[in-house]
C-alpha cells in the first residue's frame, strides 16, 4: 500500500528552500526499504529541483541566473503579473522522482531535494509519494 504525505511551505522570497528532510521523514514512515519516492509540487510558479547542498551560494546563483534570463518583462500578457514565475517553473519542472534503497534516497554527496519558489510570498505545499518495487 502507498501513501501521498503532504507538506505545507511558507515562503516569503524567490529561493531555493531545502526539503530533502521532509523527503527523508515521508520515506522512513512509508517503511518501504526499496521503490521509488516522487516529489510533486501542485503549483503553477513553483517546482522541485535537485541541486547542490553543500555551499549556499549555488542555490542563490541559480536564482540570480532565473532572474536575468527569464526576468518580468512588460510585454509578457498574464493579468497576475507573474508570467516570469510561471516560465521558471516550467523549465524546473513540477517534480523529481528519487530511488529508495535501504529505506533511504539514493542522493548524490552534495545533493538535496529543493522546493523552488518563483512568486513569493505564498503559502505552498508538496507531496511526497513512496512508491515499494
Amino acid at each position: 500500500m502507498t501513501k501521498v504525505y503532504t507538506f505545507d511551505l511558507k515562503t516569503d522570497e524567490q529561493a531555493f528552500y531545502n526539503i530533502t528532510a521532509q523527503v527523508k521523514q515521508a520515506i522512513s514512515d512509508s517503511g518501504v526499504k526499496e521503490g521509488i519516492c516522487l516529489v510533486y509540487c501542485p503549483h503553477t510558479t513553483a517546482a522541485i529541483t535537485i541541486n547542490e547542498n553543500a555551499d549556499e551560494y549555488v542555490a542563490k546563483d541559480v536564482i540570480f541566473a532565473m532572474k536575468k534570463v527569464f526576468p518580468r518583462f512588460p510585454e509578457f500578457r498574464h493579468d497576475e503579473g507573474n508570467s516570469d514565475g510561471h516560465v521558471k517553473c516550467s523549465v524546473l519542472g513540477a517534480s523529481e522522482t528519487l530511488i529508495v534503497t535501504d529505506g533511504k534516497p539514493i542522493l548524490g554527496r552534495w545533493q538535496d531535494v529543493y522546493f523552488a519558489e518563483f512568486d513569493p510570498p505564498r503559502s505552498r505545499n508538496f507531496f511526497v509519494k513512496v512508491i515499494e518495487g
